[in-house]
């Protein structure tokens, strides 16, 4: 009898194209999604994922997890409030999507927990797993930096590197009802991307406005609340005369500074909360390439490892690095790991 894999989906195409393809390959299939919204965000999402389920002839468990989701919700309120960028994908994943979901297999006798994820888990000649991204702009790795060993070793990606026209088509091909739904663009619990009405509606937080000052503190202007502004932004700043763009938030003073745009590129930050993919930095200090974003292409840096930080230099300076934000390390294209960028 073949291994038993449970397949994540999400009510999109990605998932149903990985069941299929596990399908086609022996395993025993069988879905699970998770409610991890409100009802009124989760309820099509769940209904599509029971309409792929069907098609497939697959059974489907649905598992409420609205709870410890409230936790990846509340520590994106909090790190905007606190003046950081937040990055709940990179968090999510090897607790919940990857981490809770894979106990749940686990207790339920599975062998694999698969996903639609776009990158491939690779394993070297010493055991040891790792993560090769996705050649395309589909690439996900980024969102995987957090992930250890464990998960790794139980964790398989169908659909790797498979282009999206080709996805789409091995749906159409098996008559899935979502094979034409639309890639979604947004974090997954705020569709309509205005994250600023999404803090407001949880934390109810006060009034207080400060000060837009340049970097020689000069007072420039009033801000409406630190938590509706991140680095590099441009928009709604208000009339300066000339394009100016946030720098940096400072949650003690409640400053916002603002400046010209050539002021955003550094070539040297910090980041903490570090994690390996291994299990251990390669070396005290490495060559690599990092992302300071999902959307930033990988830049050559040096990487030093000082206590519980890296040391990040850039050989060509990098614009707009937000604290709160993930720096991922990448040698070529495998994925080492990342930290949360914590002082530029």
């Amino acid at each position: 009898m073949g291994k038993t894999v449970f397949v994540a989906l999400s009510g999109g195409v990605d998932s149903a194209a990985a069941a299929i393809i596990l399908k086609e390959r022996g395993y025993t299939v069988r879905g699970v999604t998770l409610r991890l919204k409100p009802d009124n965000l989760a309820d099509k999402d769940i209904e599509d994922a029971k309409a792929v389920a069907d098609t497939l002839g697959i059974s489907l468990d649905v598992l409420d997890m609205r709870e410890e989701f409230k936790k990846i919700t509340d520590y994106f309120c909090q790190e905007y409030l606190e003046g950081r960028t937040p990055n709940p994908c990179v968090f999510c994943n090897p607790t919940i999507k990857l981490g809770l979901l894979l106990d749940y297999v686990k207790a339920q006798g599975g062998d694999l927990l698969a996903t639609g994820h776009y990158a491939n888990i690779i394993k070297d000649k010493n055991g040891v797993y790792a993560i090769r991204r996705n050649p395309s702009s589909k690439d996900q790795s980024y969102f995987l930096c957090r992930l250890n060993q464990d998960i790794l070793s139980k964790v398989i990606f169908p659909i790797a590197d498979m282009p999206k026209d080709e996805i789409r088509a091995l749906a159409l091909s098996h008559n899935i009802p979502v094979a034409e739904k639309k890639d979604s663009q947004e974090v997954c619990f705020i569709p309509d991307n205005d994250y600023i009405s999404f803090i407001d509606r949880e934390f109810n937080p006060p009034e207080k406005p400060g000060d837009f000052i340049s970097s020689d503190g000069e007072k420039l202007g009033t801000h409406s609340g630190i938590y509706k502004y991140t680095i590099g932004q441009r928009k709604g700043l208000g009339a300066f005369g000339k394009p100016m763009y946030v720098l940096s938030i400072n949650p003690e003073s409640n400053t916002v500074t603002i400046g010209d745009n050539d002021m955003l590129f550094k070539s040297k930050i910090v980041a903490d909360d570090l994690s390996f993919t291994s299990g251990n930095a390669p070396e005290s200090s490495f060559k690599c390439q990092v992302k300071i974003r999902c959307a930033a292409r990988p830049a050559d840096a040096l990487v030093t490892i000082d206590g519980d930080k890296a040391i990040i230099e850039f050989e060509n300076p990098q614009r707009a690095a937000a604290p709160g934000q993930t720096a991922v390390f990448y040698k070529d294209d495998i994925l080492l790991g990342g930290g949360t960028i914590c002082n530029l």
